[in-house]
């Protein structure tokens, strides 16, 4: 696991058992400052239980969690110097958004202009200048969202943990709260821990990824290494699909992406097999090719020509073939 010599937070050894239940198993983390890291896993995988414990809404039943090299494992959440971000985005109702981004400010007894100023700048940071005196209700899923955010940057916390924020949003809009959301990181220099069960999203928003499993990181890396170089069958098969194909006698794994549909054999790289379908999806269409009882493979690319019933052959470059042990 790779160690950031510039760690905002250090986790050594974390555990949170819930009665006979081990959601978190002496978890080893270190995120470092600025950065956008994501814990990616599957429902019960230990990745909200850290991050509630790194917000200070869980306490460890063993390990250490230290922030800014500060030990804060039994400190409440409002002595950590965090703030996150919830997917119902926990906005007061009967508050305008004005109101709501300045509420921590006023908690901490910043003078009423100094509030207003501050909120303004966040909605400006955040693309919703002109709707400080709007009510929650008048806004869209996505400008809720956009509010809640601003109301946790405009402390300038530390880190800014993400649970799930856009789990509640239509595709569309997900999808461009994402590039939108890292572009903010990136303009904020904050230190981002976002949660979410969605693939797609940890690979797009990331600069590394944890892979959380059975209260356990089986891995951690960049998007590229854990797309590319998945270190255990669990990730390989969670992040992106696979193909598992018996070539020359070895069993390897190769991404769709990276399979083509030919006519006749391109190189080494080869297997016979039969086109059994062809699903188009939109941006990408899917070939099904039976190379035996047991195995069939998808592709994403095909030469011109070839039809439902034809003999062809599957054709890949070996350096983008991967084994898992």
């Amino acid at each position: 696991m790779s160690v950031q010599t510039n760690s905002i937070i250090s986790i050594r050894g974390l555990t949170r058992r819930f009665n006979s239940v081990v959601a978190v198993d002496g978890v080893d983390l270190d995120v470092a400052a600025g950065e956008f890291l994501t814990l990616l896993g599957p429902s019960g995988s230990g990745k909200t239980t850290v991050l509630r414990m790194i917000a200070g809404f869980e306490k460890p039943d063993a390990g250490t969690i230290t922030l800014g090299g500060k030990d804060v494992s039994q400190l409440p959440p409002y002595d950590r110097d965090v703030n996150t971000v919830f997917q119902d985005y926990a906005l007061f109702p009967h508050m305008n958004v004005a109101a709501n981004i300045e509420y921590g400010l006023r908690v901490k007894g910043v003078s009423k202009d100094e509030r207003r100023a501050q909120a303004e700048s966040a909605l400006a940071q955040v693309r919703l200048t002109g709707y400080g005196e709007r009510k929650p209700h008048e806004l869209s899923g996505g400008q809720r969202q956009r509010v809640a955010l601003a109301r946790a940057i405009v402390n300038r916390p530390s880190v800014l943990l993400l649970d799930e924020p856009l789990g509640a949003l239509d595709l569309k809009l997900r999808e461009a709260m994402q590039l939108e959301l890292k572009e903010l990181q990136r303009e904020l220099g904050i230190t981002f821990i976002f949660v979410t069960h969605d693939q797609e999203e940890a690979l797009t928003m990331s600069d590394r990824i944890a892979i959380f499993n059975h209260g356990k990181v089986e891995q951690l890396g960049t998007p590229k290494e854990i797309y590319e170089h998945p270190a255990t069958p669990f990730v390989s098969e969670f992040v992106g699909k696979i193909n598992k194909i018996t070539h020359n006698g070895t069993r390897i794994n190769v991404r769709p992406e990276f399979i083509s549909v030919s006519k006749s054999a391109g190189n080494a790289k080869s297997l016979p097999g039969l086109l059994k379908d062809v699903i188009f999806s939109g941006a990408v269409t899917r070939y099904v090719v039976e190379v035996d009882k047991e195995t069939t493979v998808i592709a994403t690319t095909s030469d011109a020509g070839i039809e439902v019933g034809n003999n062809v052959y599957l054709n890949w470059d070996g350096s983008k073939e991967f084994l898992v042990k």
